[in-house]
């Protein structure tokens, strides 16, 4: 049974995650440099003050390592403001849900500015009670913490409460709290996809069947 629902935003709702791993790399195109292959994979681990160092030293980058943050941050600020799409029947799904009386919250690793920006260009903002960042809850997705927080708001159980995610340890972090998990497909998520659908009670290769989503989550054993 789903009594609620609390959704990721990158990789879930969103088909956003390639920014993240091409900004550097349209940083250095802008100022005539060509980036090195998997750039984005070699800065994912790094902050951003480490990733402005790896640019400077394995480009000679002659900028400040403020000028270069504030350079990727505005590549991807614009991306969020003007560009990111929705993933494919999105809100043919967030209608279904609102359509039968379930509430829906939003926890995400992203930053507010950025995705409230998105959600109020793609019309989405009217589907959710409340929106959470681990910013603001001052712990990641490897802490139920923000899983906690949302289903509060919604005033139900994790038990009744569905938390759609494409990043595996995200969905281990809210199964063993408790929660039931639907794992949504990303292509960013390839390598770690068998991991995700582990942690999953249900797993979607996409939005476009809500009844079957839906019929699966009354029964007591998950398929």
């Amino acid at each position: 049974m789903i009594h609620a629902a609390i959704f990721d935003v990158d990789g879930t709702l969103l088909d956003s995650m390639p920014i993240w791993d091409d900004a550097a790399a349209i940083f250095l195109r802008k100022h005539k440099i060509t980036a090195e292959p998997e750039l984005g994979r070699k800065l994912y681990p790094m902050s951003m003050e480490e990733g402005a160092a790896y640019l400077q030293k394995q480009y000679n980058l002659q900028l400040p390592a403020k000028e270069i943050i504030n350079g990727v941050s505005d590549i991807i600020s614009d991306f969020y403001f003007k560009e990111a799409p929705l993933k494919p029947f999105v809100k043919t799904f967030l209608e279904s849900f609102k359509r039968n009386g379930i509430p829906m919250t939003v926890a995400t690793s992203n930053t507010r500015t950025l995705v409230e920006a998105a959600f109020q260009r793609l019309e989405l903002s009217r589907y959710f009670t409340a929106l959470y960042t681990c910013a603001e809850i001052g712990a990641g997705k490897t802490e139920p913490d923000i899983f906690k927080k949302a289903a509060a708001a919604m005033q139900t159980s994790p038990q009744e409460t569905w938390v759609f995610e494409d990043s595996f340890y995200a969905a281990q972090t809210a199964r063993k709290a408790g929660f039931r998990v639907a794992g949504v497909y990303d292509a960013s998520g390839i390598e770690t996809l068998q991991q995700l659908k582990e942690n999953s009670d249900i797993y979607i290769g996409d939005f476009s069947d809500f009844e079957g989503f839906y019929r699966k989550t009354q029964q007591e054993v998950f398929l």
